[in-house]
């Protein structure tokens, strides 16, 4: 059986947690560490291993998840003296990059770098990933196994790529939080009260982005569908498209990635 470790034990580590648990793999074989009490309580809950230091993870794990914060991350493998050699290294950190991590763990270790997005914590996410040359491809499925257990996975071929990951999925729940949340306001303004406003709004995304995953057509081709000539809903795509929504949301992909570039620093 894999063991896995995880090197931090916030949210996105207790979500994938959890979605191995439920996925069959037994808290037994998987080891954390964590010195913050409150992420330490939520970890007990699990029933995992917890460890008193990193190195103690990685000393007991077959792929260690690093699940810390981007500006914490490169010290924290830099500390590391536990042998690192013939284990998987999964990056969540945004914007570290593998070379980064190689000159700290070694240039022959095997890792990948991932974007999951925040829907992960309910077990919806989107998680692209990278892999570097020295993960084989039984390493490779492991990653994709983990990553699956809180949503869908794919592998990118280039790097730079999660840039572009990012800007799109990684950033990407919080434009349709916005867009939900400005057509809740037009309802209220519309005169509905905001209980039932959310309900319609929050109701009508969950039932569209179902609809679109469950087609074989594509999303241009259900809009459409749902588009009759001079009705309620092509008036309102005319507005889109006078306000140059098109535009707009091309613009915002391209910032999201580009800051994504500055902030990897490549």
């Amino acid at each position: 059986m894999t063991t896995i470790g995880f090197l931090g034990g916030g949210n996105i580590a207790q979500a994938i947690i959890g979605g191995l648990i439920d996925n069959g793999t037994s808290p037994a074989d998987i080891h954390c560490h964590d010195p913050a009490a409150g992420s330490q309580q939520k970890l007990a809950s699990l029933g995992i291993q917890l460890c008193d230091s990193n190195d103690a993870v990685v000393q007991a794990a077959d792929v260690v998840m690093l699940c810390v914060k981007p500006n914490v991350l490169p010290d924290l493998l830099g500390e590391l003296t536990a042998d690192c050699k013939h284990r998987l290294f999964v990056s969540v950190a945004a914007g570290v990059l593998i070379r980064t991590m190689s000159e700290r763990l070694g240039p022959d270790t095997a890792i990948v770098r991932c974007m999951p997005n925040t829907p992960a914590l309910v077990g919806t996410g989107m998680t692209a990933l990278f892999a570097s040359p020295a993960v084989s491809p039984a390493q490779r499925d492991i990653a994709e196994g983990i990553l699956s257990a809180v949503g869908k996975a794919l592998w990118v071929q280039d790097e730079a790529q999660l840039d572009a990951v990012t800007a799109v999925s990684g950033s990407g729940p919080a434009y349709f939080f916005r867009l939900m949340e400005l057509m809740i306001s037009a309802a209220i303004n519309e005169g509905l009260d905001e209980a039932t406003a959310r309900e319609l709004v929050l109701q009508t995304a969950l039932g569209a982005a179902r609809m679109a995953s469950a087609s074989q057509l594509s999303p241009g081709e259900l809009r459409e569908q749902v588009t009759s000539p001079g009705g309620t809903t092509q008036a309102a795509l005319a507005e889109f498209d006078a306000a140059d929504l098109e535009g707009i949301v091309t613009r915002a992909v391209q910032a999201a990635r580009q800051r994504s570039v500055e902030l990897s620093g490549h």
